[in-house]
């Protein structure tokens, strides 16, 4: 079992490392991370998003899971800003550090890692996706007293390589058309394109987190108050899921440990894009990239858990 542990977790630590080594020795500077991104972004993660979606099943218990992981989360960033008063200055952007979760840049990469398969975190990933582009999205657009409206949300949405990906792959499978392809003469094809295309998101993916990785010890206290908040949050979450879930389908499972990489994911890492963070940049920043090295933690203990 140590050996198993060690199997899957080594190799996401030396990722991790060589990713701060690269930031450290100045191996590729900030546009050459920026490339990463893109490349990430725009190609390697809506293909897998497509092809998680593609091959997923439809059926009851998918539609309940997306329920249970919407509406959680929705109670989450509510619970968020009944908490800002208890990490100020900073608490403007504590509500969206609680809730949602870095699916698409880590989530996959660490399920497939123990699953060895990406498809099966689409089930929980659903519903988080679907929550970052409405209630999450919208919030965060209002920090600033921007307006928020239907219109703004669905730009956002149709422009985000990731959701055209999810959102394909869901109508191809959800319909069957998808199934009807993947079982006729082109399907080996198309399952050799997209194995070429996704196979190097892991290792890309952690080594873009370990050249992000800021520790800024100023900020320590009131980025450990947001990391256990959310810890305690998405652990209630956690068992909320479980039971509602469990109770009402056989238990199994490879959902739980969906559930549980879903749950141990830091806030997604787009703050910045969609918000002007001012001063609390740092704040954020330190705080991601604290709560990946925590992810990572909790991960050994999920893959301890998979393998017993």
């Amino acid at each position: 079992m140590v050996l198993e542990v060690i199997r899957m977790v080594l190799p996401v630590l030396v990722m991790i490392g060589i990713g701060c080594m690269c930031c450290k020795k100045n191996i590729f500077d900030m546009n050459g991370l920026k490339g990463l991104k893109s490349i990430i972004g725009d190609v390697m993660l809506p293909v897998t998003l497509f092809n998680a979606f593609l091959t997923a099943e439809y059926n009851a218990r998918i539609v309940v899971v997306f329920l249970v992981v919407y509406i959680g989360f929705g109670i989450a960033i509510g619970i968020g800003f009944l908490l800002r008063r208890f990490v100020k200055p900073y608490g403007k952007f504590l509500p969206f550090l609680v809730a949602g979760g870095e699916g698409g840049m880590l989530g996959y990469a660490l399920y497939g890692l123990i699953a060895g398969s990406q498809s099966g975190f689409a089930t929980v990933d659903l519903g988080q996706t679907v929550f970052a582009y409405t209630i999450w999205l919208g919030l965060l657009t209002s920090v600033e007293g921007g307006k928020v409206s239907a219109k703004k949300l669905v730009k956002n949405m149709l422009s985000n390589k990731c959701f055209l990906g999810m959102a394909l792959g869901i109508l191809l499978g959800a319909t069957g058309v998808g199934g009807l392809i993947m079982s006729s003469a082109v399907g080996s094809v198309v399952s050799s394109v997209i194995q070429m295309i996704t196979a190097p998101v892991s290792a890309i993916v952690l080594l873009m987190v370990g050249y992000e990785l800021s520790l800024k010890l100023d900020l320590m206290v009131p980025v450990a108050k947001t990391i256990v908040f959310r810890l305690i949050i998405m652990g209630g979450l956690l068992v909320i899921s479980n039971l509602i879930i469990f109770h009402i389908f056989p238990f199994d499972k490879s959902l739980e440990i969906a559930l549980m990489v879903l749950y141990a994911l830091p806030a997604p890492f787009i703050i910045p894009i969609f918000a002007d963070v001012g001063e609390d940049g740092k704040y954020i920043s330190t705080t991601l990239s604290m709560h990946t090295l925590v992810t990572v933690i909790l991960f050994v203990a999920i893959v301890a858990y998979s393998i017993g």
